[in-house]
């Protein structure tokens, strides 16, 4: 039997959704609770590949299992066995044979969220990037414009980026002022390693009056990772779901 499952977790205490030998990941705490359910050593397989510190609202992956069990009882005993992590397991349903979490998507939306105000934050801190000098969500938003549509993204792609190829298409990108956050959504069929984070962080060059909004385009054009602004924190970034 194949389960489906929609997943939120807090991104801080892990090295990222993918197993590794470095530190504890989402990947690694699932793949643990569904053996003390089942006794089964399976591999999970997640719709993104999160990095180290990045949040999750709608995180789907799936798994398979010769042991039959009803998703309601999977969903509550993954949760039960998941403690003290903070993932939690939203929903768990039987999948088709041909359902895959990662290939199968045909849309992926993540938000970015920065605090912009003067004081840190007490209760949001490790879940917001923040950042004291007053920005222009206007002008950002303007200048996330130019990167909508089918593009070279070389310019704001990790230099490990397993990708094949730097191009593509990306969906939707929109900033906007949430009382003292400005939030940037995103949306693509895929994105490239730290393409988000890059977006974030060269935006906010715009927002501070740094850079102009065509400026952006320029850096875009360039195709070159040195015409970037900094990676944005990881923090602000969440997954907030998958389209199948």
């Amino acid at each position: 039997m194949r389960y489906r499952l929609t997943l939120e977790y807090d991104g801080t205490p892990f090295v990222g959704w993918q197993r590794q030998d470095n530190g504890p990941a989402v990947q690694g705490a699932l793949e643990a609770a569904i053996e003390k359910l089942s006794g089964e050593r399976v591999t999970v397989t997640g719709a993104g590949r999160t990095d180290a510190g990045v949040h999750a609202l709608g995180q789907v992956a799936h798994f398979d299992l010769v042991k039959i069990f009803e998703p309601g009882k999977v969903r509550d005993a993954l949760n039960y066995h998941l403690r003290p992590d903070p993932v939690s397991v939203l929903d768990a349903a039987e999948a088709d044979g041909e359902f895959h979490a990662r290939f199968s998507a045909t849309a992926r939306h993540y938000l970015f969220r920065i605090l912009n105000r003067r004081s840190p934050p007490a209760l949001e801190a490790g879940k917001v990037w923040h950042v004291s000098p007053r920005l222009d969500a206007e002008a950002m938003h303007a200048a996330a414009q130019f990167l909508v549509g089918q593009h070279d993204f070389t310019t704001f792609r990790a230099a490990e980026c397993q990708a094949q190829s730097p191009v593509k298409t990306l969906d939707r990108l929109d900033v906007s002022q949430r009382g003292e956050e400005i939030h940037i959504e995103a949306s693509a069929r895929s994105f490239l390693h730290h393409q988000i984070r890059s977006f974030a962080g060269t935006l906010k060059l715009v927002g501070e009056g740094k850079w102009q909004p065509r400026e952006v385009k320029k850096a875009l054009e360039a195709r070159d990772r040195a015409a970037c602004g900094p990676v944005a924190p990881p923090e602000g970034l969440y997954l907030v779901k998958v389209d199948y």
